[in-house]
């Protein structure tokens, strides 16, 4: 895989396309959340995971992610009294999870 005028990487052996998917889910939520960390005056450190569930939807009977689940772990400096509002504007802007037809549940661990 290449991007225009970038190095070319090559997953790791293991690593499906649904992989790949989650792991963009998750790297596209954390720089949401960096974002708008950042416009609101927060440093962030931030890592994350994400679990999906493949089957067989009942609806067109094609194979499709279902189910997926984001976990975010985030520090923010200064910390915010409330990150309430920055986890649902992350969520809300984050362009992968918005594209999927299955809506992304969010878990948010922010001190």
């Amino acid at each position: 895989m290449t991007i225009p005028g970038g190095a070319q990487i090559e997953p790791a052996e293991g690593w499906s396309p649904d992989h790949l998917l989650l792991a963009a889910l998750v790297r596209c939520s954390i720089d949401s959340l960096a974002y708008h960390a950042r416009r609101a005056g927060h440093d962030v450190t931030a890592r994350g995971e994400a679990f999906g569930k493949v089957t067989k939807r009942e609806r067109d009977g094609r194979y499709a992610l279902v189910e997926i689940h984001v976990s975010v772990h985030a520090q923010l400096s200064p910390r915010a009294t409330d990150a309430t509002e920055l986890t649902a504007k992350a969520e809300r802007d984050c362009f992968v999870g918005a594209s999927l037809t299955v809506e992304p549940v969010y878990t948010w661990h922010v001190s």
